[in-house]
């Protein structure tokens, strides 16, 4: 990758962000103890690659992530979140369903740096706050079901009318089934600026040439907060 390389260690991927190495622990039989499906969360996507490929470069140049507090919806296995903490962000909030939080704590602290990266629980559109104000929010892969983007919709929602100039980035990969995922977003409220229409991560380029598959694509999006008349931020409740 451009900015970061990945190599296979045990159970954990090594990620070379910019002079810096994270380690990221990964599992295979993790299952949602409910449904019986496997929590995709438990591992890195391509998605998350791209997006953390992002931060190191254009995005960090926007908006230096040094000294921020950057909030993970969605964080699986914490490589944006884990990327934004050696750029230098002063405090980062991982969150994702209870399953797998402690995967996130084994992250953070195999990278150690739980001086500075917390993990919660945090299901979307649920009651719960996140409560603090955050200056960036980063999200991967998490256009996958309507319904439960709409859920992200309202958490994020919450969490943008606390401060008005919270930057919102996400990366997604495209896929048939998820193409009107982004639109629940924009039903209550947020604008959304595509800021570039990337190919899968440059690792994940090599792979698929060699492989003579069809290059997938991944765009990373900007998401404006919705803001009422006066040009504050909308009151979540006001989402009919």
């Amino acid at each position: 990758m451009s900015s970061s390389t990945q190599s296979q260690m045990g159970g954990f991927r090594q990620f070379h962000v910019s002079d810096k190495t994270l380690a990221v622990f990964e599992l295979d039989d993790l299952c949602d103890s409910a449904t019986g499906c496997a929590l995709t969360g438990a591992w890195v996507w391509d998605a998350a690659l791209v997006l953390a490929e992002a931060m190191t470069s254009h995005l960090d140049l926007e908006f230096p992530f040094a000294g921020k507090s950057v909030l993970e919806l969605g964080a699986g296995a914490g490589l944006p979140g884990l990327t934004a903490a050696l750029l230098g962000a002063s405090r980062v909030v991982l969150t994702d369903v209870g399953a797998l939080v402690p995967g996130l704590r084994r992250n953070v602290e195999a990278n150690r740096l739980g001086d500075r990266v917390e993990v919660r629980e945090l299901v979307w559109g649920s009651d719960e706050s996140v409560g603090e104000l955050f200056d960036v929010v980063v999200m991967s892969d998490v256009f996958m079901e309507a319904e439960a983007v709409a859920a992200l919709g309202r958490t994020l929602r919450g969490v943008c009318r606390r401060r008005r100039e919270t930057r919102v980035w996400a990366a997604t990969e495209v896929r048939t089934w998820t193409g009107e995922c982004p639109s629940e977003l924009e039903k209550v409220g947020f604008g959304i600026v595509e800021l570039t229409s990337g190919l899968s991560s440059s690792v994940a380029v090599e792979e698929e040439k060699e492989e003579g598959m069809e290059l997938r694509s991944f765009p990373v999006y900007s998401l404006i907060p919705p803001e009422e008349e006066d040009g504050h931020v909308a009151d979540v409740g006001d989402v009919s």
